[in-house]
């Protein structure tokens, strides 16, 4: 009779633990920290970041590093709109840093951005990459103070992933100083703490030269190995006689940063996201990756049809 008590237990139990897996999925939502350099540079990451969270129901987070003044050059038609001569430089300057987080966290709301960090680093001015070391090697921005604040960001929330932008030749030197001091930051956790980390670049479907990302030179933290990108594609389907896609949310998107005039020249461009996956992380974690951006892949709208 024990033994029958017994088995009716067993099963019991494991009818109960097949309902709570019913209730409770094996997936866990991604966790996404993204690392940019200026209030706009969001745009690069917009379709993936929106799918995450709407689709995954996942976590992202933003972490800027400047604090956007540098951009008064771009602010002639917001000027009307604000009401401020932000194209005079002391102007710019003195009222930029509060209207772009304005405009970043209304862009942000659209995508579905949890929350902020912000690190207020002085927008100096446009450099190019190969001038690099104006950022690094010099009092420009608090290095040991975005490395300190990015570290304790990362241990506290366990990020599954981080995006940053992709350093490289010719780029905007902030774009590149911000993915290497987040690099840095990641690289001195212990190794089984590491998020995974992911450099972000955008391309044409009718690109007929497949740009193949290798490393910023000089900078072996920066390497990459594989030649082939994890992607999105923002012209994937879905609705309505599959007529919308992705841009449409990054045009949105877009359309929220008004200080900076040349934002708005993005509209409708940039089909495909890519994601380097760079040596720094380990081999294990590609399955990961690749589990992650398949589902990316997938339309998760249900099909509706109307008379």
């Amino acid at each position: 009779m024990a033994n029958v008590s017994k088995q009716y237990f067993i099963l019991f139990l494991f009818l109960f633990l097949i309902s709570v897996g019913n209730v409770f999925p094996q997936d866990i939502p991604p966790k996404i920290l993204v690392v940019t350099a200026h209030p706009d540079d969001d745009a690069l990451f917009a379709g993936a970041n929106y799918k995450i969270i709407h689709d995954l129901k996942g976590t992202v987070d933003l972490a800027l590093i400047t604090n956007g003044e540098g951009g008064y050059k771009y602010s002639t038609l917001a000027e009307d709109y604000y009401g401020i001569e932000l194209t005079i430089e002391d102007t710019g300057r003195k009222y930029l840093p509060e209207i772009r987080k304005k405009e970043l966290e209304a862009g942000g709301a659209i995508i579905g951005i949890r929350n902020y960090f912000y690190f207020d680093q002085k927008d100096n001015r446009y450099i190019t990459t190969e001038n690099i070391r104006e950022i690094l090697d010099s009092n420009v921005w608090d290095l040991d103070y975005i490395r300190s604040k990015l570290k304790d960001i990362l241990i506290k929330e366990k990020y599954d992933f981080v995006f940053i932008m992709t350093p490289t030749e010719g780029t905007h030197a902030h774009h590149s100083s911000s993915a290497i001091l987040a690099l840095q930051t990641i690289q001195s956790l212990d190794e089984g703490a590491r998020p995974i980390v992911l450099a972000g670049s955008g391309s044409s479907l009718s690109d007929t030269v497949k740009n193949i990302y290798k490393g910023l030179k000089g900078f072996p933290i920066t390497n990459v190995s594989d030649t082939i990108p994890f992607q999105f594609d923002r012209t994937q389907k879905f609705g309505f006689r599959e007529v919308l896609d992705y841009k449409i949310i990054v045009n949105w998107l877009i359309a929220e940063h008004k200080s900076q005039g040349t934002m708005q020249l993005g509209m409708n461009r940039g089909d495909i996201e890519n994601y380097w996956y760079l040596d720094i992380n380990p081999e294990s974690g590609k399955i990961k990756t690749q589990e992650l951006f398949d589902k990316l892949k997938i339309n998760y709208y249900p099909k509706k049809e109307y008379d």
